[in-house]
């Protein structure tokens, strides 16, 4: 068992839906905070004030738009200094939207594999000197669908799927002193654009525990990755209710 009392967790796109349940899960385990956000301010400062108040001082927020590569090396930077180090990078920030291969665009591709992506690549790259010193850890959360493409939605398939092999890739060359892994959520929210009773239902019927998740279902299973897998790298937990085993 790895106490996490006083140590220090990034989680990008942290201020909602499952990063902020991530948030909520490690810091009832101790943890202090560093919520990323890029446009959700009001959803980020509740969450800070609502941890806040259960212990003084143990959340930062960090506003910026993860498609400036250039400024990920700073947001790492000010989350260590602020905070005193740096323990657990969550990478949870994503884009999510259809692109039919028909009208898909370059602007497109270029969003989704930026968000989804690239700025995970540079962020690890940015965290690991400090991730190194204290045995630290990097999650991914990645998607059923980086091996089930989703109908219409090719690119983002593709940025899911690669940040699966990016997890592999990262837990053989940050290996001894750095642990990375992945969480691939199945039914855990349904879009924000929309989705149909009918396609909801459909998805249900084949899972085979027939009913949808939860965010926090992936915060338990970050945690467990974080606090208690010491001996688990470059893995991917597909948190999907059975999804994954059926056709």
């Amino acid at each position: 068992m790895n106490s996490l009392t006083d140590k220090v967790a990034l989680i990008t796109g942290g201020s909602r839906r499952i990063g902020a349940a991530t948030a909520r899960v490690l810091h009832a385990e101790g943890m202090r905070l560093v919520i990323h956000y890029r446009n959700s301010a009001d959803a980020a400062e509740e969450l800070r004030a609502e941890l806040c108040e259960e212990r003084a001082d143990s959340v930062m927020l960090i506003r910026g738009d993860l498609a400036e590569i250039a400024k990920v090396k700073n947001l790492v930077r000010e989350a260590a200094a602020s905070m005193g180090g740096l323990h657990v990078l969550v990478n949870n920030a994503a884009l999510f939207f259809p692109t039919p291969i028909r009208s898909a665009t370059e602007d497109e591709w270029d969003a989704l594999m930026l968000t989804n992506l690239k700025a995970p690549f540079f962020l690890s790259q940015a965290a690991a000197p400090y991730l190194a010193k204290d045995g630290g850890s990097i999650v991914n959360i990645a998607d059923i669908y980086a091996d089930r493409p989703l109908d219409e939605h090719p690119i983002y398939n593709a940025s899911k799927a690669g940040l699966v092999a990016l997890t592999r890739s990262l837990a053989r060359d940050l290996a001894p002193e750095i642990r990375v892994n992945a969480v691939a959520p199945g039914a855990i929210l349904w879009p924000e654009n929309g989705m149909d009773e009918l396609s909801r239902q459909r998805l249900i019927t084949r899972t085979p525990l027939r009913h949808s998740g939860n965010p926090d279902d992936i915060a338990r299973t970050v945690h467990f990755l974080v606090a208690d897998a010491p001996y688990v790298t470059g893995q991917v937990i597909n948190v999907d209710g059975g999804r994954s085993v059926v056709p």
